[in-house]
C-alpha cells in the first residue's frame, strides 16, 4: 500500500468525513465499500467525486474515506469537501480552482 500523501476531514451538516489521498489510478472507497457502491445514487457520486473533476486528478490519486453521521446526501458532501482540502494540502496551487467552484466552504 503506498504512503498518505495527504489526510484531511470534511463535514456537512451533521456528516464527518475523514480522507485519505494516496498515489494511484482514481479509485475511491468509503466505509470500506466501492464510492458507486456506497453512494447508491449517481448525483452523490458525481458531487463526491467533483474536486477531482474540477482539478483534473481523477486518475491520480486514489481515496480512502471514512465517514459517520448524518444521510447519504450529507455524507457526500464531507466526502467532497475532505478531498478539496487534501487536495490543496497536496498541491497549494489548486486552491484558487476550488475556491471558484465553491468546494471550499462548509
Amino acid at each position: 500500500m503506498a504512503d498518505i500523501l495527504a489526510q484531511s476531514t470534511g463535514r456537512r451538516k451533521e456528516a464527518v468525513a475523514r480522507v485519505r489521498l494516496r498515489p494511484g489510478s482514481g479509485q475511491a472507497h468509503v466505509n470500506g465499500k466501492t464510492i458507486d457502491n456506497y453512494f447508491a445514487r449517481e448525483t452523490l457520486v458525481m458531487l463526491a467525486r467533483q474536486p477531482l473533476s474540477v482539478t483534473d486528478t481523477v486518475s491520480r490519486y486514489d481515496i480512502d474515506a471514512t465517514v459517520f453521521g448524518g444521510g447519504l446526501a450529507g455524507q457526500a458532501g464531507a466526502v467532497m469537501l475532505g478531498i478539496s482540502r487534501a487536495l490543496v494540502a497536496i498541491e497549494p496551487g489548486l486552491r484558487t480552482p476550488l475556491r471558484r467552484a465553491g468546494l471550499m466552504t462548509r
